[in-house]
C-alpha cells in the first residue's frame, strides 16, 4: 500500500470508454462507501 501511481481509475476509465465504448458510473456516499458500475456494450 501507498506505493502506487494513483492513476488506476484514470487508466481504467480510458480503457472502458475509449477501447470498449463503455461508461463508468460512480455513486459515493460519505461514511457509507463508493460504488462503481461499469457498462460495456455487447
Amino acid at each position: 500500500m501507498g506505493k502506487g501511481t494513483g492513476l488506476g481509475l484514470a487508466i481504467a476509465r480510458q480503457i472502458v470508454t475509449e477501447k470498449h465504448a463503455g461508461a463508468i458510473e460512480v455513486d459515493s456516499r460519505l461514511g457509507e462507501g463508493t460504488e462503481f458500475v461499469i457498462h460495456l456494450p455487447m
